[in-house]
C-alpha cells in the first residue's frame, strides 16, 4: 500500500473512532438499564468496534513511515488498548464467563469471527529489539562463562598400570565380539540368497503368466494413484480440504511483503532525521526567536509591575521558582480581581443559603416518595472510564493538527518542521523564563530600595521645616516681652 491509502485509512478509522465517543457519552448519560440482554449487546457491540479499530490503528502505526503521525497513533493506541480491557472486564462481571458468544451483533455488524481475533502489537518487540538482543548478549556471556568454569572444575582422574590395562583388554575383546557377529551375520545372509535361489530355479514360471502377473500389479498401482488424484480434486472443489499451492505464498503476498520491509527501513531513517530535527531547530529558535521572547518577557513583567503598583499603591512580592517564577504571575490574577470574586462569592452563597432555607422544608416532604422511586430506577450503568481521556485527547490533536492539513508538497512523509518549532518554542520560552526571572526578581528588589530611599528623604524633609517654625515663635515671644520694658 501507498502513503495515500494508509492515510485515507487513518482518516476513516478516526472517523469512526470519532462517532464511538459520541455514543460512549451518549451511553454514559442514558438513563440504568435492568435487561441483562441489552447490557451484553451494548458491551459487545462496544467491544467490537474498538477491536477494529485497534486492529487498523496496530498496521497504521507499523507501516505510517511519518514519524509525527506515529506518535498521535501510539497515544491513541495506548488507549484503545485500555478501553478494550475495561469492556473485556464488564463484559465478564456480567456473564461470570470469560467466553463469550457474539454471533448476533457479529450478524448485525457483517464481520466474521476472525475479525474478532486481537494480535499481539509488533511494535512491542521492534520497540525492544535492542534491549532483547542486548539481553540475549549478556545471557549468552554469562552461559560462556558457566560452561568454562564447568571445563576448568572437571579434572582428569590418573590411572595405575594395571587398571589401563584392564580397561584396554575389555575394549578390545569388544571389538573382537562385534567383528565376530558382523562376520556370522554375512555368512547366514549368503546361506539364505542360495536357498531362495535353488527355491527360485526349481518353481520358473512361464512368460505369458509372468507378463500376466506384472500387468495385474501394475494396473492396480496405476488406478489407485489415479483415484488418489481425483478424490483430493473432489476434496478441493468441495472447499473440505485446502489446495495444494494453499500453504505456499503468492507472488503478490510476497511483493506485499517486500514493501512493508521497505516501509520499515523508511521508518528508521525518517525517525534519525526527525531527532537530529528536534536539536537543530531548538537551536535555530532560540538563536532567531530568543531575543524577541526575552524583551517581551520583560516588557510583561514592567507592565505588571507598574500596573500592581498603580492599583495597590506598593510593588508586588515576585514568586519563587517552586511556585513557577513570572509563569505563575500571567496564569494568576491582579489582586483587586481576586477581592472581587471573593466577595461576589460570599454574595452568591448568602443568597443561596436564603434559597436552601425555604426549599428544605419542601425537599423533606418529597425525599420519601423519590426514596421509592430511586429504588425503582436503580440498574446497571456504564461505569467511568479511565481511559476515555487519552481517546478524546487524540482524536482532538488529529482534528486540529491533522485533519485540515494539506500533504501534497510533503510527498516522502517526512517531519513537519513547523510543529516542531512550535513544540521547541515553548521549552525556549520556559528556558528564558528562567534567566528572566533572575534579572526581574533583582529588578524589582532596586525597584522597592528605591521607593523605600525616597519615602525617608519626604520624612526628614518635613521634620526640618517643623523645627524652623517653632523657633521663630520663640524669638518673637522674647521681643514682645522686652518692649513694654
Amino acid at each position: 500500500m501507498s502513503n495515500k491509502a494508509y492515510n485515507k485509512m487513518w482518516v476513516e478509522t478516526h472517523e469512526d473512532l470519532h462517532y464511538l465517543l459520541k455514543q460512549e457519552i451518549t451511553v454514559q448519560d442514558a438513563k440504568p438499564q435492568t435487561d441483562r440482554v441489552i447490557i451484553f449487546q451494548i458491551l459487545t457491540t462496544f467491544y467490537i468496534k474498538y477491536v477494529q479499530i485497534f486492529r487498523n490503528m496496530e498496521s497504521l502505526y507499523d507501516q505510517i513511515v511519518h514519524p509525527q503521525k506515529r506518535r498521535i497513533i501510539h497515544h491513541v493506541l495506548d488507549g484503545i488498548m485500555g478501553r478494550i480491557l475495561e469492556l473485556k472486564n464488564e463484559m465478564v462481571k456480567l456473564e461470570f464467563s470469560e467466553f463469550h458468544y457474539c454471533d448476533d451483533v457479529l450478524q448485525d455488524l457483517k464481520l466474521i469471527p476472525e475479525d474478532l481475533e486481537i494480535p499481539v502489537p509488533r511494535y512491542f518487540v521492534k520497540d525492544k529489539l535492542k534491549v532483547l538482543k542486548a539481553r540475549e548478549n549478556i545471557l549468552a556471556r554469562i552461559l560462556s562463562r558457566s560452561w568454562a568454569q564447568v571445563e576448568q572444575v572437571t579434572s582428569v582422574k590418573l590411572l595405575s598400570l594395571e587398571e589401563a590395562i584392564q580397561i584396554i583388554q575389555i575394549s578390545e575383546r569388544a571389538r573382537q565380539g562385534r567383528l565376530r557377529a558382523k562376520f556370522m551375520l554375512e555368512i547366514r545372509m549368503e546361506e539364505e540368497k542360495d536357498r531362495l535361489a535353488k527355491h527360485r530355479a526349481a518353481s520358473t514360471l512361464a512368460p505369458e503368466m509372468a507378463a500376466t502377473c506384472i500387468q495385474k500389479i501394475w494396473r492396480g498401482y496405476s488406478q489407485r494413484k489415479i483415484t488418489k488424484k481425483e478424490r483430493t480434486e473432489e476434496m478441493i472443489f468441495l472447499e473440505m480440504v485446502p489446495p495444494l499451492n494453499f500453504q505456499k505464498p503468492s507472488s503478490a503476498q510476497l511483493q506485499a511483503q517486500k514493501i512493508a520491509l521497505q516501509r520499515n527501513v523508511v521508518q528508521e531513517v525518517h525517525e534519525v532525521e526527525y531527532q537530529e530535527a528536534l536539536f537543530t531547530l531548538k537551536e535555530q529558535v532560540r538563536a532567531v526567536e530568543g531575543p524577541d521572547i526575552q524583551e517581551t518577557l520583560l516588557e510583561q513583567i514592567r507592565q505588571w509591575f507598574i500596573e500592581c503598583r498603580n492599583k495597590t499603591g506598593k510593588f508586588p512580592d515576585y514568586p519563587d521558582a517552586e511556585k513557577g517564577g513570572s509563569a505563575a504571575i500571567f496564569a494568576s490574577k491582579t489582586p483587586q480581581e481576586v477581592l472581587q470574586e471573593l466577595a461576589a462569592q460570599q454574595e452568591r452563597k448568602k443568597t443561596k443559603k436564603e434559597k436552601k432555607s425555604k426549599n428544605e422544608k419542601k425537599k423533606k416532604k418529597k425525599k420519601k416518595g423519590k426514596a421509592n422511586k430511586e429504588e425503582e430506577v436503580e440498574g446497571w450503568k456504564m461505569i467511568p472510564s479511565n481511559f476515555l481521556s487519552t481517546l478524546a485527547e487524540g482524536q482532538s490533536t488529529y482534528e486540529v493538527i491533522w485533519q485540515n492539513r494539506n500533504e501534497k508538497l510533503n510527498f516522502p512523509q517526512k517531519h513537519v518542521a513547523e510543529l516542531i518549532k512550535e513544540d521547541k518554542r515553548k521549552e525556549v520560552e520556559e528556558e528564558i523564563r528562567v534567566q528572566v526571572d533572575e534579572l526581574m526578581r533583582q529588578e524589582l528588589k532596586n525597584l522597592k530600595l528605591a521607593v523605600d530611599r525616597d519615602k525617608g528623604t519626604k520624612k526628614k524633609g518635613g521634620k526640618k521645616k517643623k523645627g524652623k517654625k517653632g523657633k521663630k515663635k520663640k524669638k518673637k515671644k522674647g521681643k514682645d516681652l522686652t518692649v513694654n520694658r
